[in-house]
This record gives structure tokens, C-alpha cells and sequence, in this order.
């Protein structure tokens, strides 16, 4: 049975990105469910907060947004995996946090929550543990996360894609 191809990453159905990143940990909390609490936050972006808190630069959203935010991001940037528990408080989202904690709370939130991971108090094996991945597939995560949380309302928007891409592939020949 060939299942219907993805839709083309292009242009996000309007949404607020906090709902999106609430979904998404919402749906990773879920998945996940041993207590993990997984998020992915920019290599880069992180490794320049953390040498900014070493400093006094200030830390602005901007900075904060770059790291938790794929879309602006190149595909091949790389994405680290963090577990939110290390923040020690419960949030909706990242929009949530930078209003409770101020940009650099949140920047300080997020470095802990690495540091949890790497910790590892779970003692979990390392074939078991999440793995860095690309800005590309992270965003691929959160679209089909999105998607399995908004499902019914896009059906109508997606089949008449669905249906070209189904199309485009038969002419090229590939079958299942």
C-alpha cells in the first residue's frame, strides 16, 4: 500500500509558532512518555548564548528565537536535542517562557535543559538517546506533529495537494 506523500516543506499554513511549539512538546511529551521532555534547540545559537551569559551581552528575543525556531534557520544547521526537565518548571512554550523568564531566563533555561540531557540521569544507553539532527528534519518533525494536532481542519487543504504530488509521482514512474 503506498501511502500519500508529505506535503512539499513549503510556506506553513498561518499559525502562531508558539501553538506549533506547544504542539510539538505536547506531542514529544507524549511519544516520549518515560519523563524525557525532548526539545531541539539550534547548536550554534546555543554555543553563542552561552558565550553572551559568560559576558554581560545582553541576550534579546532575537537570539532566543533563532535557537528555538527552525523555520528561519539553514536545513543543513544543526539541531541539538535538550531535555526540558532541566529548566524546572512546566511551559507552554518557548513565547511563555521569554514572558516569564525574559530572553535571558530563557537562553539560561535552555542551557540547563542541555545539560540535562547530557547528564543523562536516566541512564539511558546511547543507541536509545536522541540525536542531534538537521534544521530540515527537525521542521519535518514539528510539520507532521502539527499536522497529526490540526488534522481534520487541513484535510480539505492538503488532499488537493496530496493528489498532485500522488499525480506527479505516478508520471515519474515510482510505485510501491
Amino acid at each position: 500500500s503506498s501511502l500519500p506523500a508529505p506535503p512539499p516543506p513549503g510556506p506553513a499554513l498561518p499559525s502562531s509558532p508558539g501553538a506549533r511549539v506547544a504542539d510539538a512538546m505536547a506531542a514529544e511529551e507524549a511519544a516520549l512518555g518515560d519523563g524525557q521532555d525532548i526539545f531541539y534547540v539550534c547548536k550554534k545559537s546555543l554555543e553563542k548564548l552561552q558565550e553572551k551569559l559568560k559576558g554581560t551581552e545582553e541576550i534579546t528575543s532575537e537570539l532566543v528565537n533563532e535557537l528555538t525556531f527552525p523555520e528561519n534557520l539553514p536545513d543543513e544547521e544543526t539541531m541539538v536535542p535538550v531535555d526540558m526537565r532541566g529548566v524546572g518548571q512546566d511551559f507552554d512554550d518557548v513565547e511563555q517562557m521569554v514572558e516569564s523568564l525574559g530572553p535571558k531566563g530563557t537562553a539560561e533555561a535552555f542551557i540547563k535543559a542541555k545539560e540535562y540531557f547530557d547528564a543523562n540521569k536516566d541512564k539511558e544507553p546511547e543507541e536509545e538517546r536522541p540525536k542531534p539532527m538537521t534544521a530540515a528534519e527537525w521542521r519535518q518533525v514539528l510539520e507532521e506533529e502539527e499536522d497529526m494536532a490540526e488534522g481534520e481542519e487541513e484535510d480539505d487543504i492538503l488532499e488537493d495537494e496530496e493528489e498532485d504530488l500522488l499525480e506527479d509521482e505516478e508520471e515519474a514512474g515510482e510505485e510501491d
